[in-house]
């Protein structure tokens, strides 16, 4: 019988993989009976957690570091899960990290190079720009998934790796598709980060398309997320959402930059007292399995997330093993039509055209 995983404890105990890595950690953000109740499953399966170091001689260690940016998003469950069955096979230690909004992922790899002795690091999520300095201070191979853009200028691509869609094109096929049902007044929700982020690609994906088809971007219908929440949580896209629909602005579909944040706002359409997608069609991007169980079921850019994860994980191998050297790779993602988009209505409604 294989050993029982993190995401295995998540499920028993019916909470996201990042709750359970809080709880090991000793984190402080935790309510205390999800805390023991995690504990308490982890002592009854004998699961020994893979991220500790104190279950290796420091002198042979193999560990490869993940730092997972997004708490709440559940997007990067499925690639962890991933990760740490190659990482098994390898009998490599998984050091797996969660950065808060508010942290710079690469400090944080800092720190953890300081305390573990790291083979690697896996970043999932974050920025697209970083300090020069900061990332040639780390020396270990450096992999970038579901980040695809060049993270600094004043570094060669060589000494570094990134795997991923292409944010922008996605995007700008999403809101293409979009276009093709009739709909010409299309709001995007997205996040407003001064850094080149997955946000500003995908929004720069949205002005394109309009671009293309002689549409002129109107300001607002760009709507950002509230900076200081979670960006890609369910409330901050039903309270975005709740802001475009009360500000009166006319608009017949709104694209929102990730599944989570659509999720919310669908919720908030409704509670306004609109259909979907009769008044107003949702799109969102990510492909989260539970799109799928949602109502309506949300039309939206399907990331290759198994795809990535084995690739980004055979690559750092393939570098560990002076097989291979970096790469950059783009894989192709998928739009699923499904309930929540629909032809723009002929006759205008009463709030929206």
């Amino acid at each position: 019988m294989s050993e029982i995983t993190i995401v295995e404890i998540a499920k028993k105990c019916g909470v996201a993989v990042s709750t359970v890595s809080r709880a090991l950690n000793n984190h402080a953000d935790i309510n205390p009976e999800t805390k023991k109740r995690i504990m308490e499953v982890i002592k009854e399966t004998g699961y020994v957690p893979n991220n500790s170091a104190r279950n290796l001689k420091r002198t042979d260690a193999k560990c490869i570091a993940v730092l997972i940016k997004g708490i709440t998003n559940p997007f990067f469950s499925p690639m962890i899960e991933v990760i740490e069955q190659e990482m098994e096979k390898k009998k490599y230690a998984l050091v797996l990290r969660h950065v808060e909004a508010y942290e710079d992922e690469i400090d944080v790899a800092l720190q953890l190079e300081k305390e573990k002795r790291l083979r690697g690091i896996i970043f999932l999520g974050g920025g697209y720009r970083h300090s020069s300095e900061k990332l040639k201070a780390l020396n270990v191979p450096l992999i970038f998934s579901t980040i695809g853009s060049p993270v600094s200028s004043k570094i060669s691509k060589a000494e570094y790796s990134t795997i991923a869609v292409d944010d922008k094109l996605e995007s700008s096929k999403m809101v293409e598709y979009l276009i093709s049902l009739g709909h010409k007044k299309i709001a995007i929700m997205t996040e407003g980060s001064e850094k080149m982020s997955v946000g500003q690609l995908r929004l720069q994906g949205y002005e394109d398309a309009l671009a293309a088809h002689n549409i002129e971007a109107d300001e607002d219908l760009i709507r950002y997320v509230d900076k200081d929440m979670d960006h890609y949580s369910l409330e901050n896209g039903y309270k975005t959402a709740k802001a475009l629909l009360e500000s009166g602005v006319k608009f017949t579909a709104l694209y929102c930059v990730s599944d989570m944040l659509a999720f919310g706002a669908c919720r908030a359409i409704i509670d306004a007292g609109y259909k979907i997608p009769e008044d107003i069609s949702v799109a969102g991007f990510d492909g989260l399995n539970m799109s799928n169980y949602y109502s309506p079921r949300i039309t939206t850019i399907k990331q290759p997330l198994d795809e990535i994860s084995r690739e980004t994980v055979k690559i750092l191998f393939d570098i560990i093993d002076g097989e291979s050297g970096h790469q950059h790779i783009y894989f192709p993602g998928e739009l699923v039509e499904a309930e929540s988009t629909a032809p723009k209505k002929k006759k205008k409604s009463a709030k929206n055209s």
